[in-house]
């Protein structure tokens, strides 16, 4: 899972880059939202590596790092302390407190919603959904319906630009990429390019719906100085399309750019290459690397380290009650408890195709039988569901470190 978190979050960087540095300040406005949204979809689904482009090597055995196992021996039993395990659980605690809480969030915002629709008159106006609210707001737009309030509608004060930018914002359905976006954030809320997608998406929306508004009314200058008048105000509802949603130089400076063809067939020429690249370098396993660090056992098979593409043997009952097996069975020799022996020993060992535990070494010893101890009991160990390359059995090897802590 770390793996898949670290190269999807150097995807993630790499694309904003090429978007924060070739794309943005272009007018190709569709092609970059769609950039933006299929970037952050291949972010999540390159690491999985769906698509491969190097064969299968049959006689591969992955080598994987079990966390830290400490067993301490007490005057009443064997006690199991997994201090990595414990770790993992506060983290996954933390962070199923952080999505609960932004979930509450994004759902309360959707109740906001839904709560102006039903409490506040609704009309249709030229076949678009207009719900009239009695608290002041600019007007902004969500899903299908665009919000204003009642009393400057009524009085005629809205300009007929406002209501023209959220219509584009509704044609187009920008709705359903802050929805996505931010569903990505609730699950993603460690990572804080998940921030500047977000902030890159909605700016690109009013781009895209000011563009609409010049294209209807042909006045540049006019919505530039309307544009003005509204930037003072800072209200800005969760998860709707805002007209005052950053007003900056560079909205202007995008409503006057001309974009030449020439130099915008050259840009999507780049990216796609660059994207072409990423996936090729991201689907496809180093075999220099796994050459570089093999090691050869005993049968004369190739122990690489790259485990990508290997669903992981599993202990009956799962690791947690592998640690406990090990600390159960585990007896320390009368010779290290006398002398009160501590430090970490590590053992190496192998599921075999058909599940069973083969290969048992000692590779660093405190000596006074431990060990030995330490092989004996993993030699016990039950059959293992084993290990699968691509629905094909494969052995995996484990490296398994054991501290060992005298009596207390």
């Amino acid at each position: 899972m770390i793996t898949y978190l670290l190269k999807s979050g150097i995807l993630l960087l790499v694309f904003y880059a090429v978007y924060k540095l070739w794309l943005e300040n272009e007018k190709l406005f569709r092609f970059n939202r769609a950039y933006l949204l299929l970037s952050l979809v291949f972010s999540l689904i390159i690491p999985l590596r769906l698509i491969s482009f190097q064969r299968a090597v049959s006689n591969k055995i992955a080598l994987i790092q079990l966390d830290q196992l400490v067993i301490q021996k007490s005057n009443e039993s064997l006690k199991t302390l997994i201090e990595n395990l414990n770790l993992n659980n506060i983290i996954l605690g933390i962070y199923s407190i952080a999505v609960l809480m932004l979930t509450i969030r994004f759902v309360l915002n959707l109740y906001s919603f839904y709560q102006k629709m039903k409490r506040n008159e609704t009309q249709f106006v030229n076949g678009e959904k207009v719900v009239l609210m009695e608290e002041f707001a600019l007007p902004h737009s969500f899903w299908n319906a665009i919000f204003i309030n009642k009393v400057e509608f009524e009085n005629r004060r809205i300009p007929s630009e406002l209501i023209a930018h959220e219509k584009a914002h509704l044609r187009q359905k920008h709705t359903l990429d802050i929805l996505f976006v931010e569903f990505l954030q609730i699950i993603l809320w460690f990572n804080p390019i998940i921030i500047f997608y977000k902030k890159a998406i909605k700016l690109n929306h009013e781009f895209l719906a000011d563009e609409a508004v010049n294209v209807e009314f042909n006045s540049v200058s006019n919505y530039q100085n309307l544009l003005l008048d509204i930037a003072s105000n800072k209200t800005n509802i969760a998860l709707a399309s805002n007209i005052n949603y950053l007003i900056t130089k560079k909205r202007f400076l995008m409503m006057t750019k001309k974009q030449s063809p020439i130099k915008a067939v050259f840009k999507v020429f780049t990216v796609g290459v660059v994207c072409s690249l990423v996936l090729l370098i991201f689907s496809t396993e180093s075999i220099a690397q796994t050459d570089k660090n093999k090691t050869k056992v005993p049968d004369g098979s190739t122990v690489g380290f790259d485990t990508e593409n290997v669903k992981q043997p599993e202990f009956p009952g799962g690791m947690t009650e592998f640690y406990k097996f090990v600390g159960k069975n585990f007896k320390t020799p009368a010779e290290a408890s006398k002398n009160k022996i501590e430090g970490k020993i590590n053992m190496k060992f192998t599921i075999e195709k058909d599940g069973s535990v083969s290969e048992v070494v000692v590779i660093n010893d405190l000596g006074y039988g431990l060990g030995t101890e330490a092989a004996r009991v993993i030699r016990l160990s039950p059959k293992w569901i084993p290990a699968s390359e691509r629905g094909v059995p494969v052995r995996v090897q484990y490296d398994l470190p054991i501290t060992i802590q005298a009596e207390k």
